[in-house]
């Protein structure tokens, strides 16, 4: 059987991951019931694990498949663009959901709020202290990753290396103090729609930041064995837009619910 094919489309071999990533999604959120009820971390703890081992599997094919094997030929490379575009724009109506919720309470706010926001007895952070600082925390990240981007297509090795764990830190930096700022709040996910809005919205780009931080964290590892070039290099690119769309979401996040809704 021939391996030559006469067209630049790929056509992905038979793969495990997807199913083995659906049980690691269902296993996980079997566990998180059982966490809630019971106080039990041992299915969750199964259901992570299983999805932290589809995704190392899962990105290894891929990074085979384009790096080795040639197969993201510019009509894929194009595919894959157009794929990641219509994710983060997915991501964007994810978020917008969680602001509808927090300004449909905010701008008016009910008589079971005491007509006020942020409602009685509840007291918000300080916009100028841990918020501020994580504000410039990912400004200055979203500035590192640039600075990478723009190594990277001047073939520039050791500044791209540099710039890059430049960002994982200032990534996990932001996630340390989003945690210490969890551990010292005042109020819970349960105290009225302003911790439930709070809590969803900053704890879900929390989790995005988490994500954007592992997936730099990949591109770093691939940059330190020579994956990319100045003109392949789209896993990297991938990862400064979603890093980029963090950073924006942020902002916004700041300015509605920590400034203004303070």
């Amino acid at each position: 059987m021939s391996t030559h094919q006469n067209h630049p489309f790929h056509l992905v071999n038979m793969s495990p991951w997807p199913i083995t990533g659906a049980i690691g999604a269902m296993t996980m959120a079997t566990g998180l019931i059982s966490m809630f009820h019971q106080y039990q971390f041992t299915m969750i703890s199964m259901g992570i694990s299983i999805i932290i081992l589809t995704m190392i599997q899962w990105w290894r094919d891929i990074t085979r498949e384009g790096t080795f094997q040639g197969m993201h030929t510019s009509i894929v490379n194009l595919g894959l663009r157009w794929g990641m575009i219509l994710f983060i724009v997915s991501e964007v109506f994810f978020f917008i959901s969680f602001f509808w919720a927090f300004f449909h309470s905010s701008l008016a706010p009910s008589i079971e709020l005491g007509m006020s926001w942020p409602p009685s007895g509840i007291k918000p952070f300080n916009p100028m202290q841990i918020p501020l600082l994580n504000t410039a925390i990912l400004l200055a990240s979203g500035i590192t990753v640039t600075w990478a981007h723009h190594s990277l297509m001047e073939n520039n090795h050791s500044q791209t290396m540099q710039s890059l764990l430049l960002t994982v830190i200032l990534g996990i930096y932001f996630t340390i103090l989003q945690a210490y700022e969890y551990i010292e709040a005042p109020f819970t996910i349960a105290d009225s729609v302003y911790g439930s809005s709070f809590f969803m919205a900053t704890g879900f780009h929390g989790i995005h930041v988490i994500i954007g931080t592992t997936f730099l964290s990949v591109c770093l590892m691939r940059h330190m064995l020579f994956h990319f070039s100045s003109n392949h290099h789209f896993g990297f690119e991938a990862a400064a837009w979603y890093w980029h769309f963090v950073d924006v979401v942020w902002l916004f996040l700041y300015i509605s619910i920590y400034w203004w809704g303070s």
